[in-house]
Formats: C-alpha cells, sequence, structure tokens
C-alpha cells in the first residue's frame, strides 16, 4: 500500500491511534477528515502481509488518476492492461441479447445451471479447440475467467505442493501462490518469493527454461503465447515441458488464454503434445479472442487420465471445487460463447483478432525503428521492448510523463522482467498511429 500513499494525495495516510479495541484512521485527503473504526481480536493472514505492494494493474490505473489530475487536459493512450477497446461482433451480442430478453417470459426463463457449465457450450469448446485430441464435453468447465479459475486450481491444490512459474510470468500466478500459503517469504535482495522456482525464460533461450538445470516442482504455471513476452513456445519446446513434467512427477497449468493470436505452427493447446492429458490441465479465456474482457467467460480443461499421487482423479477434486465455490458462468455470457463459436461468429471475432494483431504490428515497427529490441506481437497481442540498463518503472515513468502513454514496466511481472516494459495492442487504430508518432518524437 505504500506505494499508493506516495502516488497519491487521495489516498488515507492510516496514522493509527490504539484505544483498547477502538483505532483512529486519520486521512490525508483533508486534515479533518477522521474515521473511526472497531479493532477484532481476528490476526490478518500472514500470507496476505506476505504479499508485496498491491497487485500490479491497480497500481497502474492508480498512476494512469495520478497523471490526470496532474494534467487534466492530456489525451492518455491506455497501452497498459490488456483491456479489449473493439465492439464484439453483431452476431454474438444479438445472441446474449435474444437470451437476457427470453429471461422475461415464462417459456424463456431460466435460474441456476449446472455448475461446470451448459454442456452444449462444454462440448463445442471441446470440438472447436481440441478437435483430435481426445478431450470431451465432460472434461471442459466453462467459468467466468482464466484469471478466476487460477485461483479455484489453487484451491483445488494440497497446502505443501510447491509451484514454478516463468520469470517473467503473469503476476495473478505468483500472487495466488503467495496467497495460498506456499510461496515462503519475500526475499527482497532477489526480488523473489523462497520457495517459488522460478524458470528464468530470456531472449536468449528463446523464451524458455533450461529445463536440464530446472529445480522439481510439484505444479508449473506455463503460459504460452506467454503474457508479458509474446512468445509463443515451440513444439518442440512443449514436448520438453511435458517430458520433464511426467519425469518429476509434476502437474503443468497451462494458460492459453493468446492462443487466438498464434500465427506460425506453434501448438495453440498443450494438448498437442503427445502425452500431455496425463500430466496437464488447461486454462483459457474468450477475454482476448472474443472481446469478452467485461462479459466474463473462461474455460479449464481437466483430463480424465490426470491423476493425484495415489491413483484419484484430479477431475472429481475440481468438479467439487466447482460446486462448491462457484454456481456457474451466467446464462447470458454462455449464449454469447456458443454463438462466438459457430462458424459465422468464428469468422467475425477472427477479424477482430486480425485488428489487433495489425495494431501489434505497428508497434513493433515503431520500435524497431528507435534502434530498440523487441520481443513478441506475432504470435500475442503485447510486445516486449528491452531497455538496456534502464529500470522499467524509471521507463514506463518517462513514457507517461512525456507522451501521456501508458505501458506496464517489466519488473511488475517478476525480477526477469526488469530493463522491459510491456506495450499492449489493445486499442483504436487512430491511438496506436498517434502513439507511433509521440514515440518516435520522444526517442
Amino acid at each position: 500500500m505504500m506505494h499508493y500513499l506516495q502516488l497519491s494525495s487521495r489516498i488515507c495516510m492510516p496514522s493509527c491511534i490504539s484505544s483498547q479495541s477502538k483505532t483512529i484512521w486519520t486521512s490525508s485527503t483533508s486534515g479533518n477528515e477522521m474515521r473511526v473504526g472497531h479493532c477484532t481480536k481476528v490476526s490478518r493472514s500472514v500470507n496476505m502481509e506476505n504479499l508485496q505492494n498491491e497487485y500490479l494493474f491497480p497500481e497502474i490505473f492508480m498512476r494512469e488518476f495520478v497523471h490526470t489530475q496532474k494534467y487534466p487536459h492530456a489525451r492518455l493512450i491506455r497501452l497498459g492492461v490488456g483491456n479489449t477497446t473493439e465492439p464484439i461482433p453483431d452476431i454474438i451480442t444479438s445472441s446474449m441479447a435474444e437470451h437476457a430478453h427470453a429471461l422475461s417470459t415464462v417459456q424463456g426463463y431460466r435460474g441456476y445451471g449446472a455448475e461446470q457449465g451448459h454442456m452444449e457450450l462444454r462440448r463445442a469448446i471441446a470440438e472447436k479447440f481440441y478437435n483430435n485430441m481426445g478431450i470431451e464435453g465432460d472434461e471442459v468447465f466453462v467459468s467466468d475467467g482464466a484469471q478466476c479459475d487460477i485461483s479455484r486450481l489453487q484451491m483445488l491444490l494440497g497446502s505443501n505442493v510447491t509451484v514454478a512459474v516463468q520469470d517473467p510470468s503473469f503476476p495473478a500466478y505468483i500472487d495466488s501462490t503467495v496467497i495460498a500459503g506456499r510461496a515462503g517469504r519475500f526475499q527482497k535482495e532477489t526480488g523473489k518469493y523462497k520457495n517459488i522456482v522460478y524458470l528464468n525464460c530470456r531472449p536468449e533461450k528463446n523464451f524458455f527454461p533450461d529445463l536440464s538445470t530446472a529445480s522439481r516442482a510439484d505444479i508449473i504455471f506455463f503460459c504460452s503465447p506467454n503474457n508479458p513476452t509474446g512468445n509463443a513456445a515451440s513444439q518442440q519446446q512443449l514436448k520438453q515441458l511435458v517430458e520433464f513434467a511426467k519425469a518429476n512427477g509434476s502437474i503443468i497449468v497451462y494458460d492459453s488464454s493468446y492462443a487466438a493470436y498464434i500465427s506460425d505452427d506453434s501448438p495453440r493447446s498443450i494438448y498437442e503434445i503427445p502425452g500431455a492429458r496425463e500430466v496437464a490441465i488447461e486454462v483459457s479465456s474468450f477475454s482476448k479472442f472474443a472481446g469478452f474482457t467485461g462479459v466474463r467467460l473462461g474455460w479449464t480443461v481437466v483430463p480424465d487420465e490426470l491423476l493425484y499421487a495415489n491413483g484419484f482423479p484430479v477431475i472429481k477434486d475440481y468438479n467439487r471445487i466447482v460446486c462448491t465455490c462457484f454456481n456457474g458462468a451466467s446464462n447470458i455470457a454462455q449464449a454469447g460463447g456458443l454463438a462466438c463459436l459457430s462458424a459465422e461468429g468464428y469468422q467475425a471475432i477472427t477479424t477482430v483478432v486480425d485488428y489487433y494483431k495489425e495494431n501489434a504490428k505497428i508497434i513493433v515497427d515503431t520500435f524497431r525503428s528507435l534502434g530498440l529490441k523487441v520481443y513478441g506481437g506475432k504470435n500475442a497481442p503485447y510486445i516486449w521492448v528491452h531497455f538496456p540498463g534502464l529500470s522499467s518503472w524509471d521507463v514506463f515513468n518517462e513514457i507517461l510523463e512525456k507522451t501521456d502513454i501508458v505501458t506496464i514496466p517489466g519488473k511488475g511481472f517478476g525480477p526477469g522482467g526488469e530493463e522491459y516494459i510491456r506495450v499492449g495492442a489493445f486499442a483504436h487504430r487512430e491511438s496506436i498511429l498517434e502513439a507511433s508518432k509521440r514515440l518516435k518524437t520522444l526517442f
């Protein structure tokens, strides 16, 4: 929270005056504002205390806010948080609207659905994305998004499991591991948690870890195409990963949320690799390929063959987690998801994906024209730009201050992200072109 306190005078600076069970909090918003709270005898979770600062993306939003307060007439261009900007195709929204209207009729009203999702949608996902991979509809669990599923998977796993993540990686993998109490203490000198295995994914190694020297972990979080680097793992790399998991008795949690952006022959699913059904869970999402960032819809695949050390099927425990902690995705969102997977709907959303891919190409070309090392942008909507010897937060701040462009500092994705920034391709074309002009002027 201290980062926020330094950023804005609107954030309350707590000065705690304890008197038995009451605490007075004075606010820096104004000189005379006070809040009174009652102290319970409940201790704060040590795992929550172990989190470092705030979650990355709300901090970015806060810095955006502070910038707009300082420069109220600035025309901000947001290329930071990966929020889609283009309208959802009419064929999809029409289906959702029709379903929503039907809820006002006796014939069309539906209440609770299956916690695992409508079987029609589960089968459609299996057929569309996992054709000839052996995945069946009853192995697909429809959800309200991949990030929510990551936390449900953390709930599924035992309290003593060890975890490995790519470095750099999407911060939810690490933060949810900390909240679950598996991370160990944070080590300031390295920027890492003691009990997490950080798999170094640097450009000189094609953004793939050296598994011959990697420590064993029970759970391996792996994202491809990767957020933030934009790199998609090759068939051979994923074959190594599956073999590594088999040899070590590990489970891969594979995030394929950006698979629709792959432009070459890189695998779009871990299940394209022989043997992956025995060692991998896959999470994915409608957010970035269908523009469902606000609609909220995703899925997780748990194959029948995936077993715990005692032979018990993982899918049975995950089903219990879903039934206990989730009432199922919105019926309206699921109707939209089904429309996305129709022939006409999928063609329409592919056009939108191509639009973002063209945005990415413009950004890549811009930074390359400035002589900078640029990665990603081909198989993902993210561009990973290297600024050798510079702090990623300093680069973020300079670009924001001098161009009114929001990016993401690489260090927010782990220590391996220092010296880099992530630039997203989610914006209207005119904003992308304007950003290109401003960046060329700056550098």
